[in-house]
């Protein structure tokens, strides 16, 4: 058995939210420090593990148990998604500074 093709959108969507919570998740990493030895390591490791939680979550709902075949896909999926993650810890998205375009408008008021 595969995971479906519902329960992989899910992980998607739940990795996509993680990524733009990551600046969130590295804070709580911070707070073990000087206990842990990479902030991004953990904020990683928080991240993959609540995806996973949430994967197994979307199984008990449904009264199913993930196959071994089904953890394999679902690690793989992390895998492909992991320097991805990992980025989004290490360079957080800025705020959007003044574009061009709005300085403009604001310069012809």
């Amino acid at each position: 058995m595969a995971i479906s093709k519902e329960n992989k959108e899910f992980v998607d969507s739940l990795i996509d939210y993680y990524i733009s919570e990551s600046e969130s998740y590295t804070q709580i990493a911070e707070n073990f420090m000087p206990e842990i030895e990479s902030v991004a390591d953990t904020a990683f490791g928080i991240i993959t593990g609540c995806v996973y939680s949430g994967f197994l979550q979307a199984y008990q709902n449904q009264q199913q148990t993930p196959s071994l075949e089904d953890m394999r896909e679902f690690n793989q999926i992390i895998k492909e998604r992991a320097a991805i993650i990992k980025k989004a810890i290490t360079s957080p998205a800025k705020p959007e500074e003044n574009r061009p375009e709005d300085t403009e408008s604001d310069s012809k008021l």
